[in-house]
């Protein structure tokens, strides 16, 4: 059985190529589902092979639309893909738009070191369609090690970075790749911040490219594939899923190919974004699905960087909204603002000042000084954790209404010990204040003294007081409450607040009196 397939080698027009059925695989990529085996054939599919950027190509048969090219063979010598049944794909999306009215999540246990942490660590969500053998695991040294080899997995997706340096990349491009994303630097246009563009029955016509855009601006991440099927206003695109995210709210924007890449591994497409005409609403295992017409929502930032050479330089971009996407997006522009002009290895410090503007509550403030050898990577850290606690706890209505820092650094290291601590006196009564002398010595042996006054609150309880100093990543080490399931958003945002105060040293005093129930800080 043979037809023919759309996609887009150059420019913006489909070019049809042909297509032969080979059969059905049953119970892939999951029950009650199949995929479709078919070679493919033509000048341009045959030069290319199956690329990355090639999902959601429309297969027809006699002129009937049968499903989404999404599936390829890694190292295989022929052109040969799996394809995505249509029906799986409008029938996955159809059940998502009647079942929108979910319950709402409860809210989730955060931790108070992670609310100060500066070693966030991404976790994106695992495809639910990933490398997925037709053969069972098996144990190393077996004598089917060989058969390994023959896999069937998603058509890697490229994600353009534009703006992102190739250490930035190399650094992130782990997590990035583990969710069926293929990386590419460089290799395509920055997108623009612009509003939402007007559409009509030439927009996104089936075998066109689509791209979906995670950051625009200054920076620009987007991710390149192929329009299924157009439906009205309704959108159905890649055949397999993106992130996997569920429910979504990207930009779907227009996309012209600049070429498609022949590679011995993975041949790739060079895309470069249009205009937004649209939002990405779902991201399941048949593929992606968007509107026409509606607008996502984005998170603006624009940081502004005060060089160790006296200079001021602004980036201003938008982020995608998300509880996955949006730390890591913060992760790597943050990191790529602080690196593209000053160190990213060696002794350095970094002063970050700023605002995390959540509607309806108080703004996060941001005041955290960095001087180590790795100050670029816990600065933009200590920026993705509170987000990541904002946008995963389990509150609905957490909307972000924007992010500005000032980032100022230096090549030298300031940063010193706590050798001592010692107080004027040993007896108070409540109410007074007491104070504290703490001894600090530099690296370059310098000793000074800084003074802290503690004011000793009223209804002390009689008895013993222990008094803490250090960090707020070295008081909640000892402190017996390590985490709390925050009653509403507001409470969430005060402990936010209170973890990002960055007084050196911090201060505490915990009452010793029978069951240490009073805490003051």
């Amino acid at each position: 059985m043979k037809g023919t397939a759309r996609t887009v080698f150059s420019g913006t027009e489909a070019e049809d190529f042909g297509v032969e059925i080979l059969g059905v695989i049953p119970g892939f990529p999951g029950p009650r589902q199949s995929a479709i085996i078919a070679k493919l054939s033509g000048a341009n599919a045959e030069r290319t092979g199956v690329f990355a950027g090639m999902s959601g190509s429309p297969v027809f048969i006699d002129g009937k639309l049968v499903g989404a090219i999404a599936f390829s063979f890694p190292f295989s010598k022929e052109p040969i893909a799996g394809i995505t049944p249509i029906k799986q794909m409008i029938d996955l999306f159809n059940k998502g738009s009647e079942n929108e009215n979910l319950k709402p999540s409860e809210p989730r246990a955060v931790s108070f070191s992670q609310l100060a942490s500066t070693e966030w660590k991404p976790s994106l969500p695992k495809p639910a369609v990933s490398s997925v053998s037709l053969f069972s695991p098996v144990a190393a040294n077996s004598p089917l090690m060989p058969l390994l080899g023959q896999q069937m997995t998603p058509i890697a997706t490229p994600l353009v970075f534009s703006g992102i340096s190739q250490e930035t990349l190399a650094m992130f491009a782990p997590q990035l790749v583990a969710s069926g994303l293929l990386p590419v630097s460089g290799a395509g246009g920055s997108a623009a911040i612009t509003p939402l563009a007007s559409s009509d029955e030439k927009t996104f016509p089936v075998g066109s490219s689509i791209s979906v855009q995670l950051v625009r601006g200054d920076y620009s991440l987007a991710a390149a594939g192929t329009v299924t099927l157009r439906d009205g206003d309704r959108i159905y695109a890649f055949g397999h899923p993106f992130l996997s995210l569920g429910t979504s709210d990207m930009p779907m924007t227009e996309c012209s190919v600049v070429t498609v890449i022949p590679n011995v591994n993975n041949s790739f497409k060079l895309a470069v974004p249009g205009k937004m005409v649209g939002s990405i609403s779902q991201d399941r295992a048949s593929g992606i699905f968007g509107l026409l017409k509606q607008a996502p929502k984005m998170i603006p930032v624009k940081i502004n960087l005060h060089t160790s050479r006296d200079k001021t330089e602004t980036y201003s971009y938008e982020i995608a909204n998300d509880s996955f996407l949006t730390p890591l997006l913060l992760n790597i522009t943050v990191f790529n603002t602080i690196t593209s002009s000053e160190r990213a290895l060696g002794d350095s410090t970094i002063s970050m000042k700023g605002e995390i503007k959540v509607k309806g509550q108080d703004t996060i403030q941001i005041d955290r000084r960095f001087s180590s050898q790795n100050s670029a990577i816990m600065a933009a850290g200590s920026i993705a954790a509170p987000v990541s606690s904002l946008l995963a706890s389990g509150f609905d209505d957490v909307q972000l209404g924007g992010i500005t820092l000032d980032i100022s650094s230096s090549d030298t290291k300031y940063a010193g010990t706590l050798e001592r601590i010692a107080l004027d006196r040993t007896e108070v009564r409540r109410g007074e204040k007491v104070e504290i002398q703490a001894y600090v010595r530099t690296e370059s042996g310098r000793q000074f003294v800084q003074r802290i006054p503690v004011q000793i609150p009223a209804d002390a309880t009689p008895g013993q007081l222990l008094v803490f100093v250090g960090d707020g990543g070295a008081l909640q080490e000892g402190s017996p409450a390590k985490s709390f399931v925050p009653q509403d958003l507001s409470q969430l945002v005060r402990a936010i607040n209170t973890s990002q105060e960055e007084r050196s040293p911090v201060r505490q005093t915990v009452s010793d009196h029978k069951r240490g129930g009073h805490r003051h800080q």
